[in-house]
């Protein structure tokens, strides 16, 4: 995983030097960001969700022949189903683009028409996620978490390197924009991304074989279960959409109509790195343990393994909250800054970063809640929070933008708020619901692991500030601030954890030296 997210930024890094924060890259932005919608929802939301626990429950109680043909089946409802909305995406594309960035519809309509060429090209993305989504969800379902924690790796590399060669030394040749070549990799490095997984299942002994049976009890316990969910794991992913709406809204003083979409997303792949490496990490390898635990009518060990992983979710990440609004100016101006990417360009990322880190905890915590919920065959909790923190951003963005006047940065405040909310109403219900999720211990956890990132904070600001004082911000003066804050925050937060007796720090400790899904899984 946390491979997978560090090549993530390097395909960032690779598109901000090639493309900056301009009027290419802000059409690829909407264009990858549609079809993109989905990536959540199925391969870390509603389908694993709603399959795992499914796919659990036959392996335990039936036996492998039939846990096969389930998964043949809802592969060839995958391709049925979401294959049919890839095809409609392509030919509504022309239509719904526009709606979502009416300002460039009117001041940079050539803008607007690349970003419905993007999204047609980039829209097949969606099918292959999908099913290396429940290939994803069969592996973990065997407690194989490695093969598919990489696979996004294949994906990140994959599209950039294909991308490159077609856009860049192919594209003249073909006819091909540079920009276009790089949505034509995308597609490829979603190909990868499935391909990768494909000999793990073999070897497991599944071969697909085209099944149609959409009254199986099976298929018919997902769906009744993904419905809801997709409601439930898409306020994010929505919310991230209305934030399109208005970023495409915003005239920046000095950019005009560009930039305020690139920054956004800029800043957002910065939060896929700790988001990734603990909230979807963790939550990916709690799924089966807490499924089988819900399985058996275990609520004892469903309780206790959900407050380990909030518990460990809250030591990991809001430490990084702290260090990402400290230092996020040296790491992105390390990371991106360079050709197309000027200095003003990592201010204004730096400053998203900032109000996006506000809600880190609160994103990974709900990453780790829903699939309880799931597990629990609850989909309706879920589903009215999210509706209700739907609405809830949409009315902040408007205040904080139109009103307030923040600009983009409002608009990653009103997501990391909305996070926040999620997560709260998620824990509060989950409480009600098993009687109590060992509420004095996490919140001791808390307290003391904000403590702990005070102190932390502390010492990274001074390293900071005196490093920047002495050398300035350039490329070699960012790397230094990065090569000394970020261990010596490191070793003061370790110190003050464990001076303050944090019980979750040896193991986080352990998950930090080893696949956190391996040791959550007793591996």
């Amino acid at each position: 995983m946390l491979l997978s997210r560090i090549s993530g930024l390097i395909r960032e890094g690779v598109m901000s030097r090639l493309f900056g924060a301009g009027s290419a890259y802000d059409a690829f932005v909407i264009g990858f960001r549609i079809p993109n919608l989905t990536r959540d929802l199925f391969a870390e939301g509603a389908l694993s969700a709603a399959f795992v626990p499914t796919f659990v429950d036959y392996l335990q109680h039936r036996d492998r022949k039939e846990a096969i043909h389930l998964a043949n089946l809802v592969a060839t409802a995958i391709l049925l189903c979401v294959g049919g909305l890839c095809l409609l995406g392509i030919l509504l594309a022309p239509w719904f683009v526009p709606l979502l960035t009416p300002n460039w519809t009117h001041a940079a309509p050539e803008k607007t028409q690349a970003a419905v060429r993007l999204t047609q090209i980039m829209f097949p993305f969606l099918l292959l996620v999908a099913l290396a989504a429940q290939a994803m969800g069969v592996l973990n379902s065997f407690n194989k978490f490695a093969v598919p924690a990489f696979s996004s790796t294949w994906f990140n590399v994959g599209s950039v390197a294909s991308g490159i060669a077609l856009g860049f030394w192919l594209g003249p040749a073909l006819g091909i924009e540079p920009i276009e070549g790089m949505a034509y990799g995308v597609v490829i490095g979603g190909a990868l991304q499935l391909a990768w997984q494909l000999p793990s299942l073999y070897r497991l002994g599944f071969r697909f074989r085209p099944a149609f049976d959409f009254g199986h009890p099976g298929v018919r316990q997902i769906a009744r279960l993904m419905g809801p969910a997709i409601i439930g794991n898409a306020s994010v992913q929505v919310n991230v959409l209305v934030n399109t709406f208005f970023a495409a809204s915003i005239v920046d003083p000095v950019r005009g109509v560009d930039g305020a979409t690139a920054w956004l997303q800029y800043a957002f792949r910065f939060m896929q790195l700790p988001l990734g490496l603990f909230g979807v990490a963790i939550a990916t390898a709690t799924l089966p343990a807490i499924g089988r635990s819900a399985a058996s009518g275990d609520i004892d060990e469903f309780r206790e393994t959900l407050a380990r992983s909030l518990g460990l979710v809250f030591l990991l990440t809001v430490p990084a909250s702290f260090g990402l609004i400290i230092l996020g100016p040296s790491i992105v101006g390390a990371i991106y800054e360079g050709r197309r990417f000027e200095a003003y360009d990592t201010h204004q990322t730096a400053v998203a970063l900032a109000y996006y880190a506000l809600g880190l905890a609160g994103y990974s915590a709900v990453k780790v809640l829903t699939p309880a919920f799931y597990a629990l065959k609850d989909s309706r909790t879920p589903m009215a929070i999210s509706l209700a923190s739907i609405l809830i951003n949409a009315c902040m963005a408007w205040v904080l933008v139109t009103r307030a006047g923040l600009g983009h940065a409002g608009l990653a405040l009103s997501t990391s708020c909305v996070a926040l909310f999620s997560f709260l109403a998620l824990f509060l219900a989950m409480r009600v619901r098993i009687g109590g999720v060992y509420g004095r211990r996490l919140r001791s956890v808390v307290l003391k692991t904000l403590l702990a990132s005070a102190a932390m904070s502390a010492a990274v600001w001074a390293s900071s500030r005196l490093i920047q004082s002495g050398f300035g911000t350039g490329f070699l003066a960012r790397l230094a601030d990065l090569a000394v804050s970020i261990p010596l925050g490191l070793a003061v937060l370790y110190a003050v954890a464990r001076a303050l007796h944090i019980e979750e720090l040896e193991m986080a400790r352990r998950a930090l030296a080893s696949p956190i899904a391996r040791r959550l899984a007793g591996e």
